[in-house]
C-alpha cells in the first residue's frame, strides 16, 4: 500500500526554495522553468529543485536552512550526471527501467490528482463548516482547580486539618509543610479533568464544594493529602486554529474515500489470480 500524500503545487515550492537562498546577491521571483544550472547538454530548473525538496523531506532538517538550496543543487547536479551516463549506456531502453518509469508516472499522476482534485478543493469555508458542525453542541468536561498538601503520616495530615480549622492559610501551609512538587507553589495543581488524578484523590476532590477542604485526610500511594477545591469550570471548546488542520485532514479523507468509491463503481476491476510456483520434488530436476 502506498502512502497518500498531498503535494503543494510546484510554483509554491519554487517560491519557498527562493527563501532558502537568502543571502544571495540578487533576489528575484523564481519561476518553475527558470534554469539554475547547466550540466553538459542538460539543464536543471527551479521546478526540479522543488521536486528534490519534496523528495528530501525531513533529511533537509538535519542542516541549517541557509544550506538547503546548495545541498539540493549539488544533489541535482549529481543526479543529472548519473542520468546522462545511464542514457549513454542505453539503460533508458532497458525493459525493467521502462516498467519502473510507467510505475513512477502512475504514482505522480495519483499524487497530482490528490493534490489538485481532492486536497485543492477544500476551502477555508469547508473547514469552518466542519468546525461548526462538530462543535455545535459541544459541552466540555468538568475541570477542577485544586490545591493539596502532601505529607507522609496521617497524624501530620490531621494536624494540618486542625490548623486550617483554626484559620490557617492553605497555600502558606502547603509551602511550609507539603512534600509534593507543588508545595513551593502553594500546593496549586491547576485545572484537571476526571481520570487525570488517582482515584481516591479524585473522589475526594469531586465531593468538595468550591472553597472547602477535606476534613479527613485522603490516602494514596504517594502519602496523605489534605485537598482544597478552589473552583470548577467546563472545558472550553477548542479554537478553530487548534483543530483546523485535523479537520482539513478529515475532510480530505472523506472526499478521498467518496471519490474512490465513485471511481470503483464506474470502472470494472478484475483481479487475476496467479498460481504460485510449485516447489520441485526431491531429486526432480528443474529448468
Amino acid at each position: 500500500m502506498f502512502r497518500i500524500s498531498m503535494r503543494r503545487p510546484v510554483q509554491a515550492l519554487a517560491v519557498s526554495l527562493l527563501a532558502m537562498s537568502l543571502g544571495s546577491a540578487t533576489l528575484h521571483a523564481a519561476e518553475p522553468d527558470d534554469v539554475v544550472a547547466k550540466v553538459g547538454d542538460g539543464e536543471i530548473t527551479e521546478a526540479e529543485l522543488a521536486f528534490a525538496a519534496q523528495d528530501a523531506g525531513q533529511e533537509l532538517q538535519r542542516f541549517p536552512p541557509a544550506q538547503w538550496r546548495q545541498l539540493l543543487l549539488d544533489a541535482m547536479i549529481d543526479m543529472e550526471l548519473m542520468a546522462q551516463a545511464a542514457r549513454q549506456e542505453g539503460l533508458d531502453k532497458d525493459p525493467d527501467f521502462q516498467r519502473q518509469l510507467d510505475f513512477l508516472e502512475l504514482q505522480a499522476l495519483r499524487n497530482a490528482y490528490l493534490a489538485q482534485k481532492i486536497g485543492g478543493t477544500i476551502s477555508d469555508e469547508d473547514v469552518q463548516a466542519a468546525y461548526d458542525a462538530q462543535f455545535a453542541d459541544f459541552e466540555g468536561a468538568e475541570e477542577l482547580h485544586a490545591r493539596h498538601i502532601l505529607v507522609k503520616e496521617k497524624a501530620e495530615a490531621e494536624a494540618l486539618v486542625a490548623e486550617l480549622d483554626g484559620g490557617a492559610d492553605f497555600a502558606e501551609l502547603a509551602r511550609e509543610k507539603s512534600t509534593g512538587p507543588s508545595g513551593p507553589n502553594g500546593g496549586d495543581l491547576g485545572f484537571f479533568k476526571k481520570g487525570q488524578m488517582v482515584k481516591p484523590f479524585e473522589e475526594a476532590a469531586l465531593a468538595l464544594e468550591p472553597g472547602s477542604y477535606t476534613k479527613e485526610p485522603v490516602e494514596t500511594q504517594f502519602g496523605w493529602h489534605v485537598i482544597k477545591l478552589e473552583e470548577t469550570r467546563r472545558e472550553e471548546k477548542p479554537a478553530l486554529e487548534q483543530v483546523g488542520d485535523s479537520l482539513r485532514q478529515q475532510i480530505f479523507r472523506d472526499r478521498y474515500e467518496a471519490r474512490m468509491a465513485e471511481l470503483k463503481d464506474a470502472t470494472p476491476v478484475e483481479i487475476i489470480e496467479v498460481e504460485p510456483a510449485q516447489p520441485a520434488e526431491d531429486g526432480e530436476k528443474t529448468e
